[in-house]
């Protein structure tokens, strides 16, 4: 995939509104890459940066183009223009609290997302000591389906219930405060 993801970064150089990069979660880029939820290699993520998404398709140069392409400006507290009549009440919700409010709350669905990553290798470990779990075809397999697509909703979950949405307004906050300086 490197030299796909390469061809893509060179491919979209200096592109007025989208940014394609890498970074390198071994070394330098080990902080960024756990504030964005990265787990495993290689990871794409997109959107906007106080709130990207898990990309899910195609690892070839094509698809990863096509994706590419398509993407343009969303809904967020920075491009509120863009938003529809709901998003833009979700928005103004979450800039009427207190920035401790809103702390809270990213804070309260970030553990959720932890618990739930806890409550999943946990229970993955336990498999990994059991005996049958070791044979081909073992009853373990479908054990740990059911652990992994459980801790798949509760992410789905969380984050459908507007964790992003949360980030990006704090981020938009920020980036405002700063500008006022």
């Amino acid at each position: 995939m490197k030299p796909a993801w390469d061809k893509l970064m060179k491919e979209f150089e200096g592109h007025p509104t989208i940014l394609v990069g890498d970074s390198d979660c071994t070394a330098g880029g080990k902080e960024l890459c756990g504030e964005v939820g990265v787990k495993g290699y290689p990871t794409i993520k997109f959107g906007d940066p106080a709130a990207l998404e898990d990309y899910k398709g195609g690892r070839d140069f094509d698809s990863l183009k096509k994706f590419a392409d398509g993407l343009k400006p969303s809904c967020s507290p920075a491009n509120i223009d863009l938003c529809d009549d709901e998003k833009k009440a979700e928005i103004k919700v979450f800039q009427d609290m207190s920035s401790a409010d809103l702390d809270a709350k990213i804070a309260e669905k970030e553990k959720l997302l932890a618990d739930a990553e806890e409550n999943f290798k946990k229970e993955v470990e336990k498999l990994q000591v059991k005996p049958i779990c070791a044979r081909a075809r073992s009853p373990c397999s479908a054990t740990y389906k059911k652990l992994s697509e459980e801790k798949d909703a509760t992410v789905e979950e969380v984050k459908s219930s507007g964790l992003g949405l949360m980030k990006a307004v704090k981020a938009a906050a920020g980036a405002a405060k700063k500008a006022e300086l």
